[in-house]
């Protein structure tokens, strides 16, 4: 069975939708930047190891990241997973799981990187929103894209029904892209797209998974 670690700085929600999935994974350990967060009791109910490496402890960037990759290959992962983890990481972090780095972000990259996405969408008035997996390189948000969800934008939409309507996408498909890793599905191409492999073993370019009410 395939052995991922979670990384996270929050409640865990992504983490708790990985768990109810039962994926034919073992999350060896859970890992937080933020002692505080509550996603790390969520593991600890699983019996799932959850351990806090808080990053205020370390005097660069640098000394973080490296500390984190030590505690991560204890385990030995074959697959480190970005669950709302916000802490940017360095290059060489990121380069020491290249191909097995993987992360969702709220939108439709490469549109609205960073911050504030649904705040963001409604201030250019897009009609269609959603959430992206994407394995991690180097450039921030960036990487090549393994399943995206859109969602509707209504015209009553606030920020937080917005963010809402994209955290119940993600739940839907982060699960799905991890499950593709481990049954060895996953094509990276030399061009930077990532193909899905079907059960007869064809390939097929995965765009958009679906929509969500």
């Amino acid at each position: 069975m395939m052995k991922l670690v979670v990384l996270i700085s929050g409640r865990g929600s992504n983490l708790q939708a990985i768990l109810d999935a039962q994926l034919p994974v073992e999350i060896a350990a859970v890992i937080s930047n933020r002692p505080d967060a509550a996603g790390l009791d969520l593991a600890r109910a699983r019996g799932i190891p959850a351990l806090a490496l808080d990053h205020k402890q370390y005097a660069s960037r640098e000394a973080f990241d490296n500390a984190l990759i030590g505690v991560i290959d204890r385990y030995q992962p074959e697959l480190v997973v970005l669950a709302g983890y916000l802490r940017i990481l360095g290059d060489s972090f990121v380069m020491h799981y290249a191909g097995r780095l993987m992360n969702i972000h709220p939108s439709l990259l490469p549109s609205f990187p960073g911050l504030d996405t649904h705040a963001r969408a409604l201030a250019e008035g897009v009609k269609i929103h959603g959430c992206t997996v994407h394995f991690v390189t180097p450039m921030l948000d960036h990487g090549p894209i393994i399943v995206q969800a859109a969602v509707p934008v209504h015209s009553n939409d606030t920020a937080a029904t917005l963010a809402a309507r994209v955290l119940a996408a993600e739940h839907c498909v982060y699960p799905k892209a991890i499950a593709w890793f481990a049954q060895g599905r996953l094509l990276l191409l030399d061009n930077g797209q990532v193909n899905l492999r079907d059960d007869s073993g064809s390939e097929q370019t995965l765009f958009i998974s679906g929509s969500l009410p």
